[in-house]
């Protein structure tokens, strides 16, 4: 199958749901493209998921350059794009650009951006520099202690209108699609039919374009599960189960059994003679 590009995802507005996961390694993400999802986003939750930190705030570019690079050793069928972590575009257009192109050569095929209207100088320079950018309104994480925490969005009118002169100005700026993040449904369903560009959700209900999780929120790896996301399987209890289950055999002498030890001497012969006569 050919390999998903960013005009595929616009093509797919109105006609196909797009489906985008998250992944931050090379098996997960061999895992997660062969499943057929669309596109791959190297997050910057990976502060939380994998590193452990409290919020996105804690992960560097390096380190987001780093996992990005793991993934796109999978060769996936489907698009990367890496998430441009807090302090890596904020401070200027140039800045932005610099961060950008170190993704591409990690091996994104897009960047995201969290901001609206604030920051569309930065997504002309990054689309004017070759790459792609997808945008982030709603609940932008990154910029938690402005908003005063994770708090929904759009539920007023206010913020409704804020949000449309945000989505509409990213578009402007050339943006080929948009994540809402934990929106009122129908502020994003709203967004999804004034834009001509896919809008891809997370916790803003099912009128979008598309869909994206965090992988850990899916297979119940997470500490602390959003409300808005599925749980398809309770992988820490089966992660759990197996590991007590070795632990035990070990203890009691159980494993390993004789199919797995598999390296034995190629002469039979007793173990005084290999010890040159000497019993310990």
């Amino acid at each position: 199958m050919e390999k998903i590009t960013v005009r595929d995802i616009i093509k797919m507005k109105g006609s196909k749901k797009i489906v985008m996961i998250t992944a931050y390694d090379y098996p997960t993400a061999k895992i997660v493209d062969s499943a057929g999802v669309d596109i791959i986003l190297v997050g910057d939750s990976l502060a939380m998921t994998i590193l452990g930190y409290p919020t996105t705030h804690g992960v560097r570019l390096r380190d987001m350059l780093r996992h990005t690079e793991a993934v796109a050793r999978a060769k996936p069928r489907a698009l990367i794009v890496g998430d441009m972590p807090f302090g890596s575009y904020e401070s200027s257009s140039s800045r932005a650009v610099k961060s950008a192109i170190a993704f591409v050569r990690a091996g994104a095929e897009s960047v995201k951006l969290e901001g609206g209207s604030e920051y569309t100088d930065r997504v002309k320079a990054i689309v004017n520099a070759g790459i792609p950018v997808m945008g982030h309104i709603g609940l932008t994480p990154q910029r938690y202690l402005k908003l005063g925490g994770y708090r929904p969005r759009g539920r007023i009118i206010e913020e409704a209108r804020q949000l449309l002169l945000d989505a509409e100005a990213l578009q402007e700026a050339g943006v080929f699609s948009i994540v809402i993040e934990f929106t009122a449904a129908e502020v994003a369903k709203l967004l999804t039919r004034r834009l001509s560009i896919p809008t891809i959700c997370i916790g803003s209900g099912p009128d979008c374009d598309g869909q994206v999780l965090v992988i850990h929120d899916i297979i119940g790896l997470s500490e602390h599960t959003p409300p808005f996301a599925k749980r398809y399987v309770d992988l820490r209890k089966v992660i759990y189960d197996a590991i007590s289950e070795y632990a035990r055999e070990v203890r009691d002498g159980v494993f390993p059994g004789p199919e797995h030890t598999i390296v034995r001497l190629k002469e039979q012969v007793p173990l005084e003679e290999i010890l040159g006569g000497r019993e310990e």
